[in-house]
């Protein structure tokens, strides 16, 4: 079975604050993905020449899909990246873990996504898009959607609604099954009606968190997984330490968070959809599906950033082993 990703190619820098102060000296809502121009990621990059910093290829699908590679599906990523330095690590990072990059050249420099962690490990992101922000329906061809199974879609797109409405058609019309993660809940709240239309036309696979489910359906993180369930196949609300709800028709299930020790929670909802839609495509019922996504999310939060280390992949691996067998 094989996957493709569409999102904003960005280059993820993982930033960790001692304190809430930074955020507060660049007026960042903490929690939050606010997008800002190449002049204020500048400054925020200079305000934290200082502090250590981890870069990889990242974006909200591209972290899903790099998952799914490392659990040995066959991936495809669309998205596009500038003419530097930035844009040639994105290239090699997905090229790296087999990933085949679809990626189109913009203008603008590669966009960048400062992930700003607080002792508390929330994630605040100063977002650059930069070259990401210049993919474009016309860009999309057929033969992008040819051989794949399932096309997963960050909800960050909405900021272009030709972009998205027009990749999720074509995916449809090759026969691939549609996912899409709602993104932050700011970027929810500014597009409930377009994504209740979209999802209803296009989605068979909703993945939110308790913020972002709420902001969409304005209900507590239960009633809006129904509500969710209503307009697609498969919905799954992620509740944090508390695990994941799941329900499709009359089925649902409450999937338990695995025991973690979190240092950073960026890529834990992308990871999760790494595992959820492996299950799947494996044919895997859905507690099981849930039960891989847990792990992965897990696995994740105990490191800095989205990516985790050869060690605990081989870990995480065992224990996706035993789920499909058990």
């Amino acid at each position: 079975m094989k996957i493709l990703g569409i999102g904003n190619a960005l280059v993820d820098i993982m930033t960790l604050l001692e304190s809430d102060d930074f955020l507060k000296q660049f007026n960042l809502q903490k929690g939050s993905m606010q997008l800002v121009d190449q002049d204020f990621s500048g400054d925020v990059l200079a305000g934290a020449t200082d502090i250590k910093k981890e870069l990889s290829s990242g974006g909200s699908a591209a972290n899903t899909i790099h998952g799914l590679a490392h659990l040995g599906m066959n991936t495809g990523y669309i998205g596009k990246i500038g003419s530097d330095d930035f844009g040639e690590f994105f290239r090699k990072d997905m090229e790296r873990v087999g990933i085949k990059p679809l990626l189109l050249e913009g203008i603008a420099d590669t966009g960048r996504a400062i992930a700003l962690v607080t002792p508390d490990s929330e994630r605040t992101f100063a977002t650059f898009l930069g070259a990401a922000i210049e993919l474009n329906a016309s860009d999309l061809i057929p033969e992008h959607f040819i051989g794949y199974d399932c096309m997963h879609v960050e909800g960050y797109l909405v900021q272009n609604r030709e972009l998205i409405t027009t990749a999720m058609k074509m995916a449809k019309e090759h026969g691939l099954l549609v996912s899409i993660d709602l993104a932050s809940y700011n970027v929810v709240e500014q597009n409930v009606e377009f994504l209740t239309s979209l999802i209803t036309q296009y989605v068979d696979i909703v993945f939110a968190n308790e913020e972002e489910a709420k902001a969409f359906t304005g209900l507590e993180p239960l009633k809006a997984l129904d509500s969710i369930a209503e307009m697609c196949d498969i919905a799954v609300v992620k509740l944090g330490k508390d695990g994941s709800a799941i329900k499709r028709g009359e089925e649902e299930h409450r999937v338990t968070a695995i025991r973690a020790e979190s240092i950073d929670t960026t890529g834990a909802g992308d990871l999760y959809a790494s595992g959820f839609l492996y299950g799947l495509m494996k044919g895997l019922p859905l507690m099981k599906c849930g039960d891989i996504g847990s792990v992965l999310s897990g696995k994740v939060i105990e490191v800095v950033g989205a990516k985790m280390t050869a060690s605990q992949w081989d870990e995480a691996l065992s224990i996706v082993e035993m789920i499909e067998k058990v």
